[in-house]
């Protein structure tokens, strides 16, 4: 009676009242010893399982089997804690009748496999099974689900072989746990074909034994068929199941989330919630799922629905699991503030409701907020994991925060985190993004152990200048020969650094790798080969590819407009736009953006207009990319008007914008508007960046606005936090030069905290080639910089020689042109060009190639004439050859400008003139022009490499101040 009592209140999980009645027998026996070892082995009390089996010992009751089985299982539910007591019952056992009890004996087999960890839990398990006389089906399976915990699939096969062997003779056979045990090795330990393979062979043998409907055998069958993406398989499985389970639902939920069919798996839900009594893992599933959706809009307002219920019934609440996952649901469906909302709402957090916050605000480009959570975290004494360290390292490389990257790259050293592959190669992106290549450099060498994300990432990060490519293509064939094979970003990495400085060997040898690895119908490598080979100027080699392209994105598209324009081939590029629409291709924002530089980039005005119709009927001319590239194109095919009108309409503007309108009216000498126009865009609140400033620096210098350059020069470092770079020191180069004082240039130049480059010198030239009648100090020191930095560019030696011809110094002139000969250096011919109705007309400088020059050269002294007789005088020192006056006089007239004038004045038209030079207009063709815009009445508009000029009634919009 009292035993039986015992088991009732063992059942009810009332053990107080179980310990009363057991305490008030006056007669015990072991049975009763039994009940109540059981009961708190039953019930989670292991302690006390332990103390009452040996309070029986002590008593001197022998234990049966059930109360030594009870104990040894509590053992069991403590894990390694539990091993101590468990080798002190197997030590009692042994003295016993019971040391080869088959059922003790299958309970010491699970003991010693959950209580101490790899193949030692395993060696002493196989020692208790092998000293089994009589081994039944429990023996077995008991061993089989040793291994199967560890993931030795061979070992479960080599048993579950044998089993089926001996069971022949013992009358016993695999039963439903020896396949589950099986199934679960097979799914959590082999690749996805051998596993999906060896499932199947396994489900033809399940079929056959009769289990293929049992719930614990399906269950890990839909599981496991789910984990290797055999989803049909699993579905199948799950719709013969005769009944069903948490378990085999959330299996197969999980196994359609990961292949991002979230409907489905909301459809299985759906199915099943009123038929199977489901858990929190489903709930946690379920909301995943809608995270897949390909409306995002559909699967955030299903993930509310899902949340009101979880609200109202009290889940959100009690369960992390669920308000993670609500986090993570809200997160992929791009709804920000309610993930914020749910985070705060938990009054339980753990490093995974932190983590998934973090990642959330990181992956939607909030990143100082993701920071702020880092350190809220901290606060409360959580751990990061590595999950939390590299979304925060993410966002910092994104802010480009060195110094708090650094911090947490500390922080991760301290838990040993940094041996984490992953957190590793969040560390190489950040050191990579901001520069710190030795730091970068470092931590690849510190890593244990890299996979192909680390050699990929370090590859990336010497790609990104031509002195360290070569050590970018070591690392490349280290990366090969560690037994790595490239994969499309390896080479998209390495391409794109060949690309940038134009290594064509190199290209030719990655292309053969791409073949050798069979990836040439990877659609991201052939672009990325087609731009390599476009910057390389191997436009006949990006046809080949791009004509063998059976797919072409909208990338393959641009890069090969962009390899025309690259290579000065606009017919072809706009023959390739024309194309595209003929196709119905759709061009993208990229490719109006790109075309139009190239329209810009060669004044070729009417194409411009063109490419601006396709963007207004495509719908795109509001982009503000486009909208940008528009306001540049017109400024420099010299519409500056067409560009501020645009830039006035335009409902959007970003820096890009400003700049480029900035940048227009700098370029065309209208300093005080683009100041204006610097002015309005503070007001709006638009910061200015690095461009902004060469654009307001340029203006400051072409209208002689000395102080105002001073103050704006200043204001980078003191208002904008912006360091000045090489580009901005020039501009004040440029600026003081400009308005001759050389005494404060010279200073400034001594003073600048970085060293003055080819461009400094540059500059220097140029003003002091302005200076009429002397030749300066610091225009000597210029020309041996320049000539030591660098003797191969012809520029500076044109530079070096005006200087002196300024200063009358033909001495000077004579051994430039020596030097140049000796370095066997040739100049850039100068050439003119203006586009009519009947195409383009390119003139060079004393050329006698076009078909109307006879023409041409007789209007050139018709209007030499005509200019002499308004009081033109030439200016002969720009005739950079020590000739007699009236040579030095025919050597200017002849400059490619004034060719390219005369033969627009032959033809017939009251339309402005528009004239493009390749190199900076001369001091003499400057004065002519203004002279020939007087005596025929027509503006002359011409662009050189510098700036633009207007010619209007005898005088240019820059007032002589150029």
């Amino acid at each position: 009676m009292g035993n039986t009592l015992i088991n009732v209140y063992v059942r009810t999980g009332d053990l107080v009242s179980a310990y009363k009645v057991f305490d008030g027998m006056p007669e015990k026996n072991s049975v009763t010893w039994a009940c109540l070892i059981s009961g708190y082995t039953q019930n989670e009390m292991p302690h006390n399982a332990f103390a009452a089996f040996g309070r029986m010992v002590a008593e001197g009751f022998i234990p049966n089997h059930y109360a030594i089985g009870s104990a040894l299982r509590a053992c069991q539910r403590l894990g390694a804690e539990g091993l101590k007591h468990g080798v002190q019952i197997h030590g009692f056992v042994s003295k016993t009748r019971y040391a080869f009890d088959v059922v003790v004996c299958n309970v010491l087999i699970s003991m010693y496999g959950s209580c101490i960890e790899g193949y030692e839990g395993c060696n002493y398990a196989w020692r208790v099974f092998e000293g089994i006389a009589s081994k039944n089906s429990i023996s077995w399976n008991s061993i089989i689900s040793v291994y199967s915990q560890r993931g030795d699939v061979s070992s479960v096969f080599r048993l579950f072989s044998c089993m089926q062997k001996e069971g022949i003779g013992f009358g016993f056979r695999p039963s439903e746990y020896t396949y589950g045990s099986i199934i679960t090795a097979a799914a959590e330990s082999l690749s996805v074909n051998h596993g999906s393979l060896l499932l199947k062979q396994l489900l033809a043998k399940i079929e056959m034994s009769g289990f293929a409907k049992d719930l614990y055998v399906g269950s890990a069958l839909v599981s496991g068929f789910a984990r290797f993406g055999s989803i049909d398989t699993a579905k199948s499985v799950f719709q013969h199941m005769s009944t069903r389970n948490a378990v085999s639902v959330n299996g197969l939920m999980v196994g359609l989330v990961k292949l991002k069919r979230g409907v489905e798996a909301v459809e299985v839900f759906l199915e099943t919630k009123d038929l199977v009594r489901l858990n929190f893992d489903t709930y946690v599933v379920l909301l995943s799922a809608f995270g897949e959706f390909s409306c995002v809009e559909d699967g955030n307002r299903k993930g509310k629905e899902v949340h009101g219920y979880l609200i109202r019934t009290g889940i959100t609440g009690s369960r992390i699991a669920v308000g993670n996952s609500l986090i993570n649901m809200y997160a992929k469906c791009g709804s920000i503030e309610n993930a914020c909302s749910v985070f705060n709402s938990m009054t339980d957090k753990d490093s995974v409701s932190w983590s998934s916050m973090i990642s959330t605000l990181d992956q939607n480009d909030c990143f100082e907020e993701a920071l702020s959570i880092f350190h809220t975290m901290k606060t409360t004494g959580l751990i990061p994991s590595n999950f939390t360290l590299i979304s925060t390292l993410s966002s910092c490389t994104s802010l480009g925060w060195i110094k708090m990257g650094e911090q947490i790259h500390c922080e991760a050293v301290k838990l040993g985190l940094n041996r984490d592959v992953s957190v590793s190669n969040t560390l190489l992106c950040l050191y990579a993004d901001t520069g710190c290549i030795s730091k970068c450099k470092k931590v690849f060498s510190f890593m244990q152990e890299h996979d192909r994300v680390s050699w990929n990432s370090i590859i990336r990060a010497f790609s990104d200048s031509e002195a360290s490519i070569t050590e970018s293509t070591n690392y490349f064939i280290e990366m090969m020969r560690a037994g790595w094979s490239p994969n499309n970003v390896t080479f998209i990495n390495i391409l794109a650094a060949a690309a940038a400085f134009s290594r064509i060997e190199l290209a030719h040898q990655l292309h053969a790798l791409v073949l050798k690895y069979d990836l040439m119908d990877d659609t991201t490598i052939r672009n990325s080969l087609l731009t390599c080979y476009g910057k390389c100027g191997e436009m006949d080699a990006c046809e080949t590819i791009f004509s063998s392209m059976s797919e072409r994105d909208d990338v393959s598209w641009n890069s090969m407009i962009s390899g025309y324009i690259h290579n000065e081939q606009l017919a072809e590029a706009m023959n390739l736009v024309w194309l595209m629409l003929h196709n119905g291709q759709r061009l993208d924002c990229f490719t109006f953006a790109t075309v139009l530089s190239a329209c810009a980039s060669v004044a070729t005005l009417e194409h411009g207009m063109e490419v601006h119709a396709c963007a207004t009927r495509a719908c795109l001319v509001s982009d503000v990319v486009i909208g940008s590239a528009l306001i540049d194109m017109y400024a420099k095919c010299g519409r500056i008007d067409y560009a501020s009108r645009f830039f006035k309409s335009m409902p959007l503007r970003n820096v890009y914008s400003w700049n480029s309108m900035i940048c227009g009216y700098a370029r065309h000498g209208d300093g005080q508007r683009a100041l204006e126009i610097f002015k309005q865009m503070k007001l709006e609140n638009q910061p200015p960046d690095h461009v902004t400033f060469v654009g307001v620096l340029s203006a400051c210098s072409h209208v002689g606005l000395v102080t105002q350059g001073y103050d704006h020069f200043e204001s980078m470092t003191k208002v904008y936090n912006l360091t000045p770079r090489i580009e901005h020191f020039s501009c004040m180069v440029d600026l003081l030069g400009r308005a001759g004082e050389f005494d404060k240039l010279e200073n400034f130049i001594n003073r600048m905290p970085i060293k003055p480059n080819v461009l400094i010198w540059r500059t220097v030239l140029g003003a002091c080639g302005r200076v009429n009648g002397r030749v300066l100090d610091i225009g000597k020191r210029a020309a041996e910089m320049i000539m030591e930095l660098e003797p191969q560019n012809a520029v500076n030696y044109v530079l070096v020689a005006n200087m002196y011809a300024s200063g009358g110094k033909w001495e000077g002139v004579a051994e430039a042109r020596k030097a140049m000969k000796v370095a066997a250096v040739k100049k850039e011919a100068g050439c003119s060009w203006v586009t009519m109705k009947d195409g383009i007309h390119i003139f060079v400088s004393g050329d006698t190639s076009h078909p109307d020059m006879d023409a041409i050269y007789e209007k050139v002294a018709e209007l030499h004439l005509k200019m002499k007789a308004k009081g033109y005088v030439p200016q002969i020192r720009f005739a950079l050859y020590d000739l007699e006056m009236e040579n030095k006089e025919e050597v200017l007239s002849y400059h490619s400008e004034r060719l390219a004038v005369a033969f627009v004045l032959m033809r017939e038209s009251e339309l402005p003139i528009r004239i493009m030079k390749n190199l900076r207009v001369c001091g003499d063709c400057h004065s002519a022009f203004k002279y020939i815009s007087g005596i025929v009445g027509r503006q002359i508009v011409l662009r050189d490499s510098n700036r633009f000029h207007h010619f209007v009634d005898g005088k240019c919009s820059c007032n002589d101040y150029w």
